[in-house]
C-alpha cells in the first residue's frame, strides 16, 4: 500500500529516498533508541511517524526538483512545522510529546541562526507564517492522512480551522516551555540524524545499536601491572586513578565500566591508538562489537570498505566510542544536536583519560561536562599520571567524595617506575652531539617541537646532519590522508601487500628519528631511548617523557634513559601555545641531571599548579548551580561552542588537488585537507573554493608530502600560473 505514495520524496539527490521509506527508517531507529533509553515505545513510533510527514507539502516536494533553483525571496517552508498540521489525529494527551519530537528537530525554535524556527518565523511573519505552512491544504492533506493511515495511525479528515488550532498549540507550547531539555526531542533527533545517514542500511544496522561490551579481557593480571592487582570491585560509581604511564590505567578504567562505554583522549593520533587497541584488546570477545572512533578526520580512521562504519561514527548507540572533549562539548553549551547526545550519553561509562593535559579553558569545560555527566546519571572515570591536587578537589567536590572510587600507587610502587634522568640544556643546538652519538649507537631518538614551524626546521637540518637515517616527520599540518599514513608508520601498523606489519622507527631495527609536535603526548604506544624537547606545562611533559623507555620487562625496571629539555624562550609570544610563566616554572620544578622520582612528581605538579585559572564558562552553560539556563526546544549557535573552545580551525587544499576536491565525494575531500588555525591564514590573501569546507586554496610550492604544510610558503606570490 505504501508503494502508491512512492512519487512522494523525503531528499532529493544523491539519495532521493522516497518519503515512506525514511519513515520506516527513522521508525526502526527512534524505536530502537527509546526501548534502549526505558522510554514509551509507541509514542515514539507515533512521533517518528509524524516528524516528517509535512513533506508531502506541495512546496517542499518542488523545490526537492532538480529544475528548482533557490532564490533569496523564497519564502521559507519548514516542513516540520507542516507536519504539525496533523495533531488532530493523535490523542490529545500525546500532544505535548509529538510537539517536542517535531517541531524543533532541524531548527531551534527561536533565535535559529537563519531565523526559521516557529517562534521567528511569527516575528517574521506573523498569520503569514501559518499560511505557508497550509497552502493548497484542501490537494495534498488527504495524501499525508493516507499515508498515516498507512501507518496504522486512525487518519480523519482535518479542517483548516483544525488545522490552525494545531499550529497555534505547537506556537504556544513552544513559547512558554520551561528551562530544561527535551528527552523526546533528543531521542527523535538521534533516530533521525541515525536513519539519514544509513537509509535502506538501517535495519541491518539497529540490531548492533545500544550493545554492553564484554570486559573479561581486561581482567588480565600481570606483575608489571600493579594496577591489574588491584580489585575493581566498588558501590561508588565513579573512579579516580593517579598512576604513572605504563602502570595499567586502561585496563583498569575499562574494568570499572558496567555499561557502554565513551573514552575521551585529548589528540588524534592518541585517539586512532587507543581505537585501534580496543578493537585488538575486544575482538575474541565481541566478534560483532559496534566501535568506534569520532574525531575531524574519523572517517579516514575506519577500514576500507566498511561504508556502514564509516558513516555511523558520530550517531548514537555505539558500544564503545573514542572521542575527544570537544565532541561531548556541546552538552555544555547546548548547541545543535545537544539532547540526542545527552540521551546518547545517559548512563553509560565515561572515561576522561589524563584531562589535565588540556588548554585552561578546556579543563574549564571538561569540569562542566563532569557536572552534566553527573545530572545525567553517567558513571566517569578519570586516569591521570599528573593531575594537580586542586583539580583532584574540584573533581571531588563535583562528584561527592563518598561516590567515588579513588586509586593510587604506593611510593614503592611508583619507584618502579624510574625511568628518565632528566637533563637541561640552554638551546635546541646544545642536544647534537648528543643525538648524534645516540645515532652512531643504534638508538631511536624523538625530538618534540611546540609548534609546526620549528619541528619543520629541525627535521630539514636532521635529514642533512644524518642523511643514512630513517627519520620521520608528525604534526597536525600534514592532509589528513596522508597523516593516517605516517601514524601507522610510527606505530608500526602499517601494512605491506600480503597484510603483514612493516616494522620501521618505533617498531623497527636500528636507529631512527622521529620529530614531533603535541601529538604525540598521551597514549600514543611508542618507546624511544633518548628524547630532545621543547620545555612544556609539566604535565604535558612528563606526559612526553613517557613516550621515552615505556616498554619494561623486569630487566629493564630501575633502568634510567635521556631526556633532554630545552630552556624555555624569552618572551611570551616566542612561548606560544602556553603561557611563558606556567613554562618558566615547569622548568625550574624538573630535576638537572638527576633521575625524575614518579613518587616526586605530584609535589611537582601542586609546585607548577597551585590552582586551577577560573575560566568563565559559566556565562554560556546551559546547567550552572543545579539550575538549567537554556528553554526546552531551544539550541545555541555553534559559534558559541567555537569561541568558548578558541578553536578557530580551517582547512585548505593544494591547487593541484582543488578540482580533484571539488568533484570529490566527502570522504574523498576529507583525505584532501590540511588542517590550519584560521588566523594563521586568512589573512595571507589566498583563494578559495566554493566547495566542500570552502578551503583555502595554497600554492602547490607551500606543500611537502615530508614536511607538510610550510605557512611562509603560504601566500599567493608562489601560485604555479599553470593553474
Amino acid at each position: 500500500m505504501k508503494q502508491a505514495f512512492d512519487h512522494l520524496k523525503a531528499k532529493g539527490k544523491p539519495d532521493c529516498t522516497t518519503l515512506t521509506d525514511h519513515l520506516d527508517h527513522v521508525v526502526a531507529a527512534t524505536v530502537k533508541a527509546a526501548t534502549a533509553f526505558g522510554m514509551n515505545v509507541d509514542v515514539a513510533r507515533q512521533g517518528a511517524i509524524l516528524h516528517d510527514i509535512g513533506k508531502a507539502h506541495p512546496v517542499f516536494q518542488h523545490r526537492l526538483k532538480d529544475s528548482y533553483k533557490h532564490s533569496p525571496t523564497d519564502e521559507p517552508m519548514r516542513h516540520e512545522l507542516a507536519s504539525l498540521l496533523f495533531l488532530p489525529v493523535f490523542d490529545k494527551s500525546l500532544w505535548p510529546v509529538m510537539v517536542e519530537m517535531v517541531v524543533a528537530h532541524h531548527k531551534s525554535t527561536r533565535n535559529d541562526t537563519k531565523r526559521k524556527g516557529i517562534i521567528d518565523l511569527d516575528e517574521r511573519f506573523g498569520p503569514r507564517a501559518f499560511a505557508l505552512h497550509s497552502a493548497e491544504w484542501g490537494s495534498w492533506s488527504p495524501t499525508a492522512l493516507a499515508i498515516l493511515s498507512a501507518y496504522g495511525i486512525q487518519a480523519r479528515p482535518i479542517s483548516l480551522t483544525e488545522a490552525r488550532e494545531a499550529y497555534d498549540y505547537a506556537f504556544d507550547y513552544c513559547k512558554n516551555t520551561p528551562d530544561g531539555y527535551s528527552e523526546w526531542k533528543g531521542l527523535l533527533m538521534a533516530g533521525d540524524h541515525f536513519a539519514s545517514a544509513l537509509v535502506h542500511r538501517t535495519y541491518n544496522q539497529t540490531r548492533r545499536l545500544f550493545n554492553v561490551p564484554l570486559l573479561t579481557y581486561y581482567n588480565r593480571q600481570h606483575p608489571l601491572y600493579p594496577l591489574s592487582y588491584i580489585a575493581a570491585d566498588s558501590e561508588r560509581p565513579h573512579t579516580l586513578v593517579t598512576a604513572c604511564t605504563g602502570a595499567g590505567k586502561t585496563d583498569y578504567l575499562l574494568r570499572r565500566c558496567r555499561g557502554r562505554v565513551f573514552y575521551t583522549l585529548p589528540f588524534q593520533a592518541s585517539i586512532n591508538s587507543m581505537y585501534e587497541r580496543l578493537k585488538h584488546d575486544m575482538g575474541k570477545d565481541n566478534p560483532d562489537l559496534d566501535i568506534r572512533v569520532l574525531h575531524a578526520a574519523s572517517r579516514l580512521t575506519v577500514e576500507k570498505n566498511k561504508y556502514e562504519e564509516k558513516t555511523i561514527q558520530g550517531h548514537m548507540g555505539s558500544a564503545v566510542k573514542v572521542l575527544t572533549p570537544h565532541q561531548l562539548a556541546s552538552v555544555v553549551f547546548g548547541t545543535r544536536g545537544y539532547e540526542a547526545t545527552l540521551m546518547d550519553l545517559r548512563g553509560c561509562d565515561v572515561i576522561l583519560d589524563e584531562i589535565h593535559t588540556y588548554t585552561n579553558v578546556t579543563r574549564s569545560i571538561v569540569l562542566k561536562i563532569v557536572e552534566m555527566l553527573k545530572l545525567i546519571g553517567c558513571r566517569i572515570h578519570i586516569g591521570t599520571a599528573t593531575m594537580s591536587s586542586v583539580l583532584t578537589n574540584r573533581i571531588r567536590a563535583l562528584l561527592g567524595p563518598d561516590t567515588v572510587h579513588e586509586v593510587a600507587l604506593t611510593d614503592e610502587q611508583l619507584d618502579q617506575f624510574d625511568r628518565h634522568g632528566v637533563h637541561k640544556i640552554s638551546s635546541y643546538d646544545d642536544a647534537q652531539e648528543r643525538i648524534a652519538q645516540a645515532v652512531a649507537d643504534g638508538q631511536k631518538v624523538l625530538v618534540v617541537a611546540n609548534r609546526v614551524e620549528t619541528a619543520q626546521q629541525r627535521f630539514q637540518a636532521l635529514q642533512i646532519a644524518h642523511p643514512n637515517v630513517p627519520m620521520l616527520l608528525l604534526h597536525s599540518r600534514f592532509k589528513r590522508g596522508e597523516r593516517g599514513r605516517l601514524e601507522q608508520q610510527l606505530t608500526g601498523k602499517r601494512l605491506d601487500a600480503t597484510g603483514r606489519p612493516i616494522y620501521e622507527f618505533n617498531t623497527g631495527q636500528g636507529a631512527c628519528i622521529v620529530v614531533s609536535t603535541q601529538v604525540v603526548e598521551v597514549s600514543l604506544d611508542i618507546s624511544f631511548d633518548l628524547m630532545i624537547t621543547d620545555t612544556a606545562p609539566l604535565d604535558a611533559l612528563i606526559q612526553r617523557f613517557g613516550r621515552v623507555n615505556r616498554k619494561r620487562t623486569p630487566e629493564t625496571i630501575g633502568k634510567v634513559k635521556p631526556v633532554f629539555v630545552i630552556a624555555p624562550p624569552e618572551t611570551e609570544g616566542e612561548a606560544k601555545p602556553y603561557e611563558l610563566a606556567v613554562l618558566e616554572a615547569s622548568f625550574n620544578a624538573l630535576p638537572d641531571g638527576d633521575v625524575l622520582r614518579e613518587r616526586n612528581v605530584q609535589a611537582l605538579i601542586d609546585q607548577v599548579f597551585p590552582d586551577v585559572d577560573n575560566i568563565l564558562i559559566d556565562k554560556d552553560a546551559i546547567y550552572v548551580n543545579g539550575r538549567w539556563r537554556i528553554e526546552k526546544l531551544v539550541h545555541k549557535p555553534k559559534s558559541v561552542l567555537f569561541d568558548a573552545l578558541d578553536i578557530d580551525s580551517m582547512v585548505c587544499v593544494t591547487e593541484a588537488d582543488q578540482q580533484a576536491y571539488e568533484q570529490a565525494g566527502y570522504e574523498e575531500r576529507m583525505a584532501y585537507e590540511i588542517p590550519v588555525r584560521y588566523h594563521a591564514i586568512a589573512h595571507n590573501g589566498l583563494a578559495r573554493s566554493e566547495g566542500g569546507n570552502k578551503p583555502f586554496i595554497v600554492p602547490d610550492k607551500a606543500y611537502d608530502p615530508v614536511l607538510g604544510l610550510q605557512m611562509s610558503l603560504a601566500l599567493p606570490a608562489f601560485y604555479n600560473s599553470f593553474f
